[in-house]
């Protein structure tokens, strides 16, 4: 059996932790520059509030019913994302991360130790609730597709009390007689529709469907383990849930725009170690590097402007990304352009220790010095040590003019409590 634990609308319940006055209030999370709606907790849905819609659309119907309103606060997500994760990793052998706020956990052969499941479920529930102050919901089933599932059933539907456990074929053939295929973990609208044209009308049905008919009506391999999975039979597991990526983006509309070279340079900078620092977390090197800068598509004379370079062999030393930016950055810089959007791409990524090494040309990661500049990030805090070159005044950085106190990583936001 395999369970998922998902946080219930995780940036507004973040948000809530440290104010518990802010509980069971409608609230928004916005995106970077304070631009759309990325995260609504259940009472702003309620509201008509709709997530990725623009802020300024429905910024006169959130002073009208008062819903608290954050940007992102994302120093404070990832602590808490990461105090979760270490108490969900206690109720199981085996875990696996697939987000910020869901981890899958192995529970094969844990019956003795684990004779309810149900009951596991809730205490899971408790003790991230006690130790966290994140509310989440569970869904247990002997794949990841109807652990997936389950856990849709426990947040979605009322009498399940956050725990939803797939262990009954009744039980289960009732949910799934009342759940559409585009409930289903991997199955977009596209698919869903054409399901749709094929007579599958929800996901009991799909369960039942003929495998073997499948490439005839047009519908690939992914269908196929997926419905496998609904009856039960693993076919996916933590390798193909989430494969190495092909590229990593760093991309960012600024919040000032840039009008001079040596700020788009360092703007440029600070995402090249962004990427870098991505790509070595995952053990990647990149043989390409893409930059590019625009203006608004909104202005006068809309134009935009990129570059492409070649490393060999290949790197993830952020040192390297920087050089290459600084040589070309002639190539993107124009007086009299105002810069509202820059980012920085690294393609045609491939596993650090697959690497083939050419006898005249020694590798030139320097991973101890990467390693290095890592671990202090990680321990003290983002930036805490970087390269000169991103600056140290970012004018251009990122708008947050509604971002709460990052309790859990600064020291001057540190929760002051009267006794």
């Amino acid at each position: 059996m395999y369970a998922l634990i998902d946080a219930n609308s995780f940036y507004c319940s973040a948000e809530q932790v440290f104010r518990p006055e802010w509980r069971c209030k409608p609230i928004i999370v916005l995106s970077n520059n304070d631009g759309c709606i990325v995260a609504a907790n259940k009472q702003a849905l309620e509201l008509g509030i709709k997530k990725f819609q623009p802020f300024f659309k429905v910024k006169s119907l959130c002073e009208h019913y008062g819903v608290i309103v954050c940007s992102s606060n994302y120093e404070l997500y990832a602590d808490l994302s990461h105090k979760m994760m270490q108490v969900i990793g206690r109720f199981g052998p085996e875990q696996y991360i697939y987000s910020i706020d869901e981890s899958f956990l192995n529970l094969n052969e844990c019956n003795k130790a684990i004779p309810d499941l149900m009951l596991h479920g809730q205490k899971i529930r408790r003790a991230v609730w006690k130790e966290n102050r994140l509310p989440v919901c569970v869904g247990i089933g002997k794949t990841l597709t109807l652990a997936k599932v389950a856990n849709h059933v426990a947040k979605k539907w009322p009498g399940f009390n956050g725990v939803c456990v797939f262990d009954d074929e009744k039980l289960k053939k009732e949910v799934f007689e009342q759940l559409c295929p585009g409930d289903v973990w991997g199955i977009g609208r596209k698919t869903n529709e054409k399901l749709k044209q094929n007579g599958i009308t929800n996901v009991w049905q799909l369960s039942k469907a003929d495998v073997k008919n499948l490439p005839a009506a047009g519908f690939n391999v992914e269908l196929e383990r997926t419905i496998r999975e609904l009856n039960g039979i693993p076919c996916k597991n933590w390798d193909s849930v989430r494969a190495d990526k092909k590229q990593i983006f760093s991309t960012r509309s600024l919040g000032e725009r840039i009008n001079d070279r040596e700020s788009l340079n360092q703007a440029l900078a600070k995402h090249a170690g962004i990427a870098a620092e991505k790509a070595r977390k995952q053990g990647l090197v990149c043989s390409a590097l893409m930059v590019f800068s625009a203006n608004s598509p909104f202005d006068h004379n809309p134009c935009s402007f990129k570059f492409l370079t070649q490393f060999y062999p290949a790197t993830n030393n952020t040192a390297h990304l920087l050089k290459a930016i600084s040589e070309n950055i002639h190539l993107l810089y124009r007086p009299g352009v105002s810069y509202h959007k820059i980012g920085v791409g690294l393609i045609e990524l491939s596993s650090e220790s697959h690497m083939q090494w050419d006898l005249f040309n020694p590798p030139q990661t320097n991973a101890p010095l990467m390693n290095v500049l890592d671990k202090i990030n990680e321990r003290y805090g983002k930036d805490s040590a970087f390269f000169v070159a991103q600056g140290t005044q970012e004018k251009w950085g990122m708008r947050r003019d509604l971002l709460t106190p990052q309790y859990t990583t600064n020291w001057n936001h540190v929760p002051i409590i009267s006794c």
